[in-house]
This record gives structure tokens, C-alpha cells and sequence, in this order.
């Protein structure tokens, strides 16, 4: 019997290599580990007959444009959503905690991951605080119609997501007390040229700067977050101006009352299952770890391909074209399409590609991170939630001589949680990269499962596969 190709992850890179695939007439399977299709940015609302226009227009068209556009093809898709990939059986098979909870091994010819990204966080003092959320979760809550946060919200970060939630929280009733860009506007303005790649997405941004500046919501350039307080729940925020390097100027600092506060300082691609399936990995310039992908979007291993946040972030409009251009390569692979024809089709989408990721470029020449950033944590914050390691267990190992992650972990816990380090390894590696001196302070390969399954998962193990 004959495999088909499989794709991991429902969102806007994982439904675009699927239409690729069945406009050329390639049956495929889609897993998507959330109830609907579409990823933290075209998921739509939660309930039927809930309208988002508070989301804007083009926001909308986008979302219609991609859903319809898989609806023509969906008889050549089978989707699997609710169903997580937990590990993978070498380059041939992968295991799926399924919506049932049981666990099947799901086998492909062709692979292509496009499992999203995640937040990074940043620890400061109060972090760990009800109704401190990162940006992407509170986007989620607008996005879903069904919850709205307690205002009055304050948010705190870099990059362009944050004065587009600041728009979508007020359009949604919410009070927003005020939005802190931690890089400087000079340093915005000093990208404006290259930002002109992508003229639409630049004056939208325009658009959401004028829209605060006349519903009277605060922009401040070049500040950050400090410290959150609260007992037992938000009620104040501490924000300073940050230095180039990022450093709180403490003797300027103000507190500001807040239910919410949002913090945003951009997001990681999403590695846990290619580091554990034993692809080949690289460093970012930002110090993220990111699985290594060629022109063809293939991996280390040539029938596992790499689509969207995988092998670095640049926004969902780049994440389809990258998702479009594995689905040529695995059509290429399968001699569906020739080599010309195939070329023609990468050209077309690569072009369109390069435009982003020149815009892209100059939005994180001024999003990137200052090393005072990594200072903010008191000795008694909590660095790795899920083993309770603070800043004091990090600076002790550190000066009793850790040179790499590996060490760090063997030393603190850290990454020995459920989350497998995704909340404190950023942080770690900032410290030990300062430490050090080194760029490379090695990365630690994910365990199986790489999430948390409950044990009724195991009862029909090696009764039963699945195959495509």
C-alpha cells in the first residue's frame, strides 16, 4: 500500500501545503492538535454566529480567502483535528495522541512540519502573577468571542503585534492603559525604507498609530516592563525607560494601575518534534534554535520538509508561500511535476518570499533584543515554573563554572518539567551566551513524549496503526 504525505500542524502553513498538494491531485493527511483548523491566526471564533469585526476588514478577507480556498480541495484532505503529535518513530513514522486519547503511529512517504511557533518569555518580578498573559494568549482571548480580559490592560514588548492588539482590544470594548515599545523610535524610523518592501503592512501601521493617538492611547517609545504586583492578583505594573541595551532606568520608573498586563518580545519556531526526531539544527541570530531547511523547504532529511515558523519567524503570509513552495518539492519528488515546471512555480512563490523577508528584516533589526533585558529577574523570581528553579539557582551554577545547557540542566532542573524548557530556556541560554561568550551553548533534545498524555493512552498500544 502506498503512503501519502502527512502534514503536522492545521495552521496557515499547514493548510496552504495541503491545497498545494491537492490542486496537483495529492491526497494528504492534515494533524491539527486543536479543535479547528487555522492556527493562532485564521482559527476563527470559537462559537457559531460570533462576528470578529472588531478585527478589521482585511482581517477577515484573509481568513474567508484561506478557509474557502481549502474547502475546494477538502475531498483530497483528510483532517485529523484534536490530535497531537507526541514523537516520531525515525524518519518514517510519527505517534499521535489522537482526539480519543489513544495513541496511533501514523505513517507517511513525505513530511512536511508546520507546527507554528511560541512565545518567548521574558521572567521579571511579578510574572508568574494571575493576569500577567503573553500578547499571543490575549489575542486569542479577543479572537475567540468569548472572553475579554479585565481591563484596564497594559502591554508591554516589541514588534507590530503590539499596537495591533492595543486596536483590537479597544474596538472590543476593552480599556487599554497604555502600550510600551521597548525599542527606541528612532530606531523604528531608521527602518522605514526597508519597511516600504511590504508598503500595505507599513501603512497599516500607520493606520494603528493614528487610530491610538485618537482614542488617547498611550505609545511609549523605548520603555519597557519592570515588575508586576499584585496579592494574589494583578493590580499594578512598574514600567522605566529601557537603555540601547535594553537595561531598566530605574530612577525614572513609574507604576501604572492594571488588571492585565500583555507582554510581547516576539515568538520561537515551535522545535520540540524536529529536535527530537534528530534533524539538523541552527542558531538564529536572535539565539533561537531553528531546524536547517534549503531552498526547497527540505530538511536534513530530503522527504521531510519544513513549512512556516519552523525555520524562523516572518508572519503568516511568508508561512503559506514557504508551506507552497514543500508541496513543489514533494510533488517534484513523487513526479507529479517535472523539474521545470516545478522551478517555475518555486521562482513565482520565492519572489513574493524575498519581498517579506526583506520587510521582515528590518522589523527585527529593531525588535532585537537588548542583553539588559536578561537583568530584570530579582534572585527570588522564578525562572523554570515547572521545577521551581529561581535566578539565584541560575547565577550559582553559573559561577560554580556551567558551560552549557546540559550542565545548567544537570545543575538547576531547568527543562526538566512537563514543558521540556519551553518556558525558561530562552532565558537560560541568554545567560549562559553572556556567561560564556560562546554563541553556541548547546540545546537539549526533547524526550518522549514531548508532551504530557494520559496513561489510558497506552492501553491499545500495538493492537491497532493507522496508515495513510
Amino acid at each position: 500500500m502506498s503512503l501519502g504525505p502527512v502534514i503536522v500542524g492545521g495552521g496557515p502553513a499547514g493548510m496552504a501545503a495541503a491545497i498545494e498538494l491537492a490542486r496537483h491531485g495529492v491526497r494528504c493527511t492534515l494533524l491539527e492538535e486543536a479543535p479547528r483548523l487555522g492556527g493562532v491566526v485564521y482559527r476563527g471564533p470559537l462559537r457559531e454566529g460570533v462576528q470578529l469585526d472588531y478585527l478589521g476588514a482585511r482581517y477577515s478577507e484573509a481568513l474567508e480567502k484561506l478557509h474557502g480556498e481549502f474547502q475546494r480541495y477538502a475531498q483530497l484532505i483528510e483532517v485529523h483535528v484534536n490530535s497531537r503529535v507526541i514523537g516520531a518513530e525515525g524518519f518514517r513514522a510519527l505517534m499521535v495522541l489522537d482526539a480519543e486519547e489513544r495513541l496511533r503511529e501514523v505513517a507517511y512517504s513525505h513530511l512536511v512540519l508546520a507546527a507554528g511557533c511560541h512565545e518567548r518569555s521574558v521572567p521579571f518580578p511579578g510574572w508568574t502573577l494571575p493576569g500577567v498573559m503573553l500578547l499571543g494568549g490575549l489575542q486569542l482571548q479577543i479572537k475567540s468571542g468569548v472572553v475579554k480580559p479585565p481591563s484596564p490592560v497594559v502591554i508591554a514588548g516589541t514588534g507590530p503585534l503590539l499596537p495591533l492588539v492595543a486596536c483590537q482590544l479597544h474596538a472590543a470594548g476593552v480599556a487599554v492603559a497604555g502600550v510600551y515599545e521597548a525599542c527606541a523610535f528612532g530606531r523604528i524610523a531608521k527602518e522605514s525604507l526597508a519597511l516600504l518592501n511590504k508598503p500595505q503592512l507599513f501603512l497599516d501601521g500607520l493606520g494603528m498609530l493614528a487610530y491610538l493617538k485618537l482614542k488617547r492611547i498611550p505609545m511609549h517609545y523605548g520603555w519597557g516592563v519592570v515588575e508586576a504586583h499584585g496579592e494574589g492578583e494583578l493590580g499594578s505594573v512598574t514600567v522605566a525607560p529601557y537603555a540601547d541595551n535594553w537595561a531598566p532606568d530605574l530612577t525614572r520608573a513609574e507604576q501604572v494601575p492594571a488588571q492585565t498586563l500583555a507582554v510581547g518580545y516576539g515568538f520561537i519556531p515551535r522545535t520540540q518534534l524536529s529536535q527530537q526526531m534528530g534533524l539538523e539544527h541552527g542558531f538564529s541570530e536572535d539565539g533561537y534554535l531553528r531546524a536547517v531547511a534549503d531552498a526547497w523547504q527540505q530538511s536534513s532529511e530530503a522527504h521531510i520538509h519544513l513549512a512556516g515558523d519552523m525555520g524562523g519567524i516572518r508572519g503568516g503570509e511568508a508561512a503559506m508561500l514557504s508551506a507552497r513552495i514543500a508541496a513543489l518539492s514533494i510533488l517534484l519528488q513523487r513526479n507529479v511535476l517535472d523539474s521545470a515546471t516545478a522551478l517555475k512555480h518555486r521562482e513565482r512563490y520565492q519572489a513574493q518570499l524575498d519581498r517579506i523577508i526583506r520587510f521582515r528584516a528590518a522589523v527585527d533589526r529593531y525588535t532585537q533584543r537588548g542583553a539588559g533585558q536578561i537583568t530584570l529577574p530579582a534572585a527570588d523570581t522564578v525562572i523554570c515554573r515547572c521545577e521551581h528553579a529561581t535566578r539565584a539557582d541560575i547565577d550559582r551554577a553559573l559561577e560554580q563554572g556551567v558551560q552549557d545547557m546540559a550542565g545548567l540542566k544537570m545543575r538547576t532542573r531547568v527543562s526538566m518539567g512537563d514543558c521540556q524548557g519551553r518556558m525558561c530556556v530562552g532565558y537560560c541560554s541568554d545567560r549562559l551566551r553572556q556567561a560564556t561568550g560562546r554563541a553556541d551553548v548547546g540545546w537539549l533534545r526533547p524526550r518522549f513524549p514531548i508532551d504530557p498524555i494520559p496513561f489510558s493512552a497506552f492501553k491499545d498500544v500495538g493492537t491497532e496503526s493507522h496508515h495513510d
